[in-house]
């Protein structure tokens, strides 16, 4: 057992509007032993003072791809998994050196990158994974081209999601993938600007297939992740029991208000629309996503105000591609200009951890958390670029009670 102890630093605990002071933090192997007002009586193996620094919780991303190693999903589904997981890992390391100590994979990930990570072969954050999503044909994860005549060779098995039909199909996959480890269950209720046949309005799976994906999961204690943009897709697939809406662009006053009844989250991705539209082009984004992009890449920043406003509670998710992920602190400056740096931060620990079914064992920082843990140099409470800002100071990361 190793006992380190933190002294002099102010704590932002991730649901407290003030910082803490004068506290000891004592971490015992990867978790948070103790937070007192005097030193503690426990042997300490090291300690370290933190003077000035802000102790906070590491943050979370609840909309990653780490197998997203190509803006091009069409040439995505073209390569073996083998090279995707070589590929992912300095996606997943540099990710865990930004300061996110968690991701939500939701779509693509896999046991095998889960074990590496729990096994320490690779160095990233702790990743809690859908598998592949799951599409209708003709749906937002079926990116074949349409010249393609449905055969026995078209690829409905691809690296980020799946193509299913039916109920009992859709009911048989979902068990699959959880029998996999799958630690929720993600599916496309709408259209999406990176496939090409399907627009942003279409409406997705059926009822029946929607309620039976969210059966198997919930007997399972797992739960349903829906990517979802209109207001009427979102409405109905909260309605019908799903928990977590991703993106959510072009939501509604009232779809705002099913969502908040049904106790269900948001999680906007806004900076993976900024990327595409600054850098797509030149990264290899097709024309049929740059043509779509217009549809939901404005309302953003309006969508998080209707959520706001009607009691949503709004997690934070980045949803990058290939050489975008460097990007991924820049979904908190985008945020900034309608959010202030508590609420930011909040989505981004307690509410995410709330979201990945680890409350109080994520996002925080309590007696019995996991000690996932950034050092900051200043307040992140009264400014995030802090955290994102060029020639910013650095931070430490800290993942289980080990410096990274």
């Amino acid at each position: 057992m190793t006992n380190l102890l933190l002294i002099n630093g102010n704590i932002f605990d991730g649901h407290s509007q003030e910082l803490q002071s004068d506290k000891f933090i004592l971490i015992e192997n990867d978790r948070i032993a103790a937070i007192t007002d005097e030193r503690p009586d426990s042997h300490v193996d090291k300690e370290i003072d933190l003077a000035g620094k802000t102790v906070m919780p590491g943050l979370i991303d609840c909309h990653f791809h780490a197998y997203a190693t190509e803006v091009n999903l069409q040439t995505l589904e073209t390569l073996p998994v083998s090279y995707l997981a070589q590929r992912a890992r300095p996606l997943m390391e540099n990710a865990l050196k930004r300061g996110f100590t968690t991701v939500r994979d939701a779509g693509g990930a896999d046991y095998g990158l889960w074990r590496s990570i729990e096994e320490g072969v690779v160095q990233g954050p702790r990743l809690f994974y859908a598998g592949r999503a799951f599409s209708q044909t003709g749906g937002h994860v079926d990116v074949r081209p349409q010249h393609l005549e449905p055969c026995g060779c078209s690829n409905l098995v691809g690296n980020l999601g799946e193509v299913v039909d039916g109920v009992e199909a859709l009911r048989k996959a979902v068990r699959e993938t959880l029998r996999q480890g799958a630690h929720q269950i993600k599916l496309m209720v709408s259209g999406g600007i990176s496939s090409p046949t399907d627009p942003i309005w279409m409406l997705q799976f059926s009822e029946e297939e929607i309620l039976a994906a969210v059966d198997e999961a919930s007997r399972r204690r797992s739960y349903v992740m829906a990517h979802a943009y209109t207001a009427e897709t979102i409405s109905r697939s909260v309605k019908l029991g799903v928990r977590s809406i991703e993106h959510g662009n072009l939501i509604d006053k009232d779809a705002a208000e099913v969502v908040a009844e049904h106790a269900a989250f948001v999680v906007p991705t806004l900076v993976t629309y900024d990327a595409v539209k600054r850098y797509g082009k030149d990264l290899g984004a097709p024309q049929t996503t740059l043509d779509k992009l217009g549809d939901v890449a404005e309302k953003g920043l309006e969508a998080i105000e209707i959520c706001k406003n009607a009691g949503v509670k709004l997690g934070l998710g980045t949803d990058l591609l290939g050489e975008m992920h460097v990007h991924q602190l820049r979904e908190l400056e985008i945020r900034s200009e309608t959010q202030t740096p508590f609420e930011i931060l909040h989505s981004a620990t307690t509410v995410n951890a709330e979201i990945v079914q680890q409350k109080g064992q994520l996002g925080c920082v309590r007696e019995g958390a996991f000690a996932d843990l950034l050092f900051i140099d200043g307040n992140p409470l009264e400014g995030l670029s802090l955290l994102y800002a060029e020639g910013r100071k650095p931070v430490t990361v800290m993942k289980g009670g080990k410096i990274i």
